[in-house]
């Protein structure tokens, strides 16, 4: 199936839309605001040197100093090999083999160093760095300074990991510098792409070496790709027809980086000028609006609720008004039917991931089951992210994985709700009733005040005035002390207030 990609910027934000058959199939999205510098290379200049420590201070010209421990500085060992370090980096070793160098015989003040951010500042601390660099491309990762082909732990079959070690050890000249590491994604890549992505990586390494001769610290080498970019280099297949972006400047730039880094894209781009705004001539600002919500309605009249949790997301199948014009089991058979289909595209759609529990609605016949089982298959098979199905359990529930190649798009557009906390649901003004009550006999237990004051919600309040009236006139007696009621529309159901007069 054909499919389209439609790219919206903002100087806020880039949003991705993947359309198939004209509905959208996935969502990407990134802000400004939070662009990490995770994988950044800077020319950086050290200012102090912590020899108790074991670390320096680097400036990269950020805010703060970035922090370099000597466990992530790479060295060449005598032989010529890179020895192994910690915290993901690769250090250098004395000539006897008993560890890193002290920091002070590497590092000296005001010395000019290329490094990588392993990890954003976070609070009142700084970026941490390594000298060991890596460059990430959609299929491999390119190590400019050691000769090495790593294969990623995920790629289980150990056929696989051999059959990938010698392709790229093929398309690996011996005498050329660096290594590579094989990712996920390339399990079942070609010949052509893994070539592709090798000259890629090594251009983007040459130009970032080509800036650091001229370049004067602190400078920025290297940034991660942008989503634009991404869309490029990571989501494109031979089956994308047409990608429209609706801004001229990021077309041109798009249109740059395609030219120079993946020239058989370029016959792909569009610049969209239409007066109606992109994302809502194709819908997609509703099917972002319907993603959020927790119920899927099915064109048969079932539905869908979707529960997405900290351990698990669960999805439970409903007939709601549908009725089958033969029999319930038929009914049942075809809700389940357009469920798996629904499904599929809701876990692409909402960048669902981590253990998934799918609730179908009870079936007794076995082919049945036989059938939603594989039309599920066969519509996840569309998806690009690496997953797991098990059939049906004892329980009629089918587990499965998706992984989390990225926040779910809830995470990135929502938040808690300050009310609820997240719970979905508050608790009753009859319920708050009862706890002010409780609250205002304490409060009198310990202080002597003239007159208390309960500042609620107009919910809680109104109930006080009326079905709850003597309850507050028994409590008044009780401590021997008026209380008066306050309503504040600011508050929550949930929250109030008892001053003392």
């Amino acid at each position: 199936m054909n499919e389209e990609f439609l790219v919206n910027f903002t100087p806020q934000e880039t949003r991705v839309a993947l359309m198939q058959g004209g509905v959208v199939q996935e969502l990407h999205i990134e802000r400004t605001a939070s662009c990490g510098l995770v994988g950044n290379v800077y020319l950086g200049r050290v200012v102090r040197v912590l020899p108790g420590m074991q670390s320096a201070f680097i400036d990269i010209g950020l805010e703060r100093t970035a922090f370099l421990h000597v466990a992530d500085i790479w060295e060449q060992r005598q032989n010529g090999q890179g020895g192994q370090g910690g915290q993901g980096g690769h250090n250098g070793e004395k000539a006897n083999g008993d560890g890193p160098r002290p920091i002070e015989k590497i590092l000296s003040e005001g010395q000019n160093l290329i490094v990588q951010v392993l990890k954003d500042p976070i609070g009142t601390k700084g970026a941490r760095l390594s000298t060991q660099t890596s460059i990430a491309g959609r299929l491999l990762v390119y190590l400019p300074q050691e000769k090495h082909i790593g294969i990623s732990q995920r790629i289980e079959s150990e056929a696989e990991r051999v059959q990938l070690r010698e392709k790229l050890q093929q398309l690996v000249p011996a005498d050329e510098p660096g290594g590579f590491i094989v990712r996920t994604m390339a399990e079942k890549a070609s010949d052509e792409e893994l070539a592709g992505d090798i000259v890629y990586l090594r251009k983007m390494w040459a130009e970032a070496k080509n800036a650091a001769v001229s370049a004067h610290p602190p400078a920025l080498l290297y940034q991660d790709l942008t989503l634009g970019q991404r869309l490029l280099r990571d989501l494109v297949t031979p089956d994308t027809a047409r990608i429209h972006i609706d801004s001229r400047e990021n077309f041109q730039k798009l249109s740059a980086f395609a030219q120079e880094y993946m020239p058989q894209l370029v016959g792909l781009l569009e610049h969209y000028t239409g007066e109606r705004p992109l994302f809502d001539l194709h819908g997609v600002e509703d099917e972002i609006e319907k993603a959020l919500a927790r119920r899927v309605d099915l064109k048969s009249g079932g539905y869908l609720i979707i529960d997405q949790t900290e351990a698990m997301t669960t999805i439970d199948v409903n007939t709601g008004g549908f009725v089958g014009l033969r029999n319930f089991d038929d009914t049942i058979f075809k809700t389940n039917l357009e469920a798996a289909q629904t499904i599929a595209r809701q876990l692409r759609l909402r960048n669902l991931g981590g253990i998934i529990i799918l609730d179908f609605i009870d079936m007794e016949n076995e082919e049945h089951k036989a059938a939603v089982l594989a039309e599920l298959n066969k519509t996840l098979g569309r998806d690009h992210t690496r997953m797991s199905v098990n059939g049906f359990t004892a329980l009629g529930l089918v587990e499965m994985t998706r992984k989390r190649t990225r926040e779910s798009l809830a995470h990135v557009l929502c938040e808690p709700c300050p009310t609820c906390g997240g719970r979905g649901e508050v608790r009753t003004a009859r319920t708050m009733c009862y706890e002010v009550l409780r609250e205002l006999l304490r409060e009198a237990r310990q202080f002597d005040a003239r007159e208390y004051r309960v500042l609620a919600a107009p919910s809680v309040t109104d109930l006080f005035l009326d079905e709850e009236s003597q309850s507050l006139a028994m409590l008044s007696d009780f401590i021997g002390k008026p209380i008066s009621l306050q309503a504040e529309s600011g508050y929550t159901q949930e929250q109030f207030d008892i001053v003392l007069m």
